[in-house]
């Protein structure tokens, strides 16, 4: 599907998912980077996570962008069931909050891009991501994507080890600036829609 085939509801809540594992031990790994910047969303929005009713995941509710009709009803969610399960819990968030699924965004890790570059999309494949993997199998591949290169791994590193392991020292020295572009992208898409989003992310 194009990126210009789905018009998202005016009015309708966005359901923006930051793909991730629960637990400290995953997160400062590069397959976490979905839930650092949602959690720096969570910031800008001035709220705590919290359960998420029968839904295992924790959102926060609130609303970004300008008062006017750019302000947007937003739904931050970090799946709590580990990364290959996340559709379970994104499915059950879309049916409560009545979001249609092309108001979904999920932020997450992304092999074929160089670290730190961003890829904005409406649907298409997993690319072997098992977080979309899973979204997909629940709900069709018509969301939208907001993908943070990490690069591929170095030598015969096996991608499972690579994904799972921590930034590198090289790397955390600007990670902080990428999650934050990384979160102006999702804002940008909500607020602006995915074109001029993508003429301004999708360096």
């Amino acid at each position: 599907m194009g990126d210009t085939d789905v018009t998202t509801e005016p009015g309708a809540p966005w359901l923006i998912v930051g793909l991730g594992n629960p637990g400290p031990e995953y997160a400062r790994n590069r397959h976490n980077v979905g839930f650092m910047v949602a959690d720096l969303l969570a910031e800008r929005i001035g709220g705590k996570f919290k359960r998420a009713g029968k839904a295992q995941a924790q959102v926060i509710e609130g609303r970004i962008g300008p008062p006017g009709p750019a302000n947007r009803r937003v739904i931050l969610a970090k799946p709590m069931s580990y990364m290959n399960l996340s559709g379970g819990p994104v499915t059950a968030l879309r049916d409560f909050y009545k979001v249609p699924t092309a108001n979904i965004v999920a932020v997450h890790d992304e092999l074929d891009i160089d670290y730190g570059v961003l890829r904005l999309k409406l649907g298409g494949g997993d690319n072997g991501h098992n977080g979309l993997k899973s979204m997909t199998k629940s709900m069709g591949p018509d969301y939208h994507r907001v993908r943070f290169g990490i690069g591929r791994p170095p030598g015969r590193m096996q991608v499972a080890d690579f994904v799972l392991k921590d930034f590198s020292a090289t790397e955390r020295k600007e990670l902080d600036y990428f999650v934050d572009r990384a979160s102006d992208a999702v804002e940008a898409l909500v607020i602006e829609g995915l074109e001029r989003a993508q003429s301004t992310y999708n360096s």
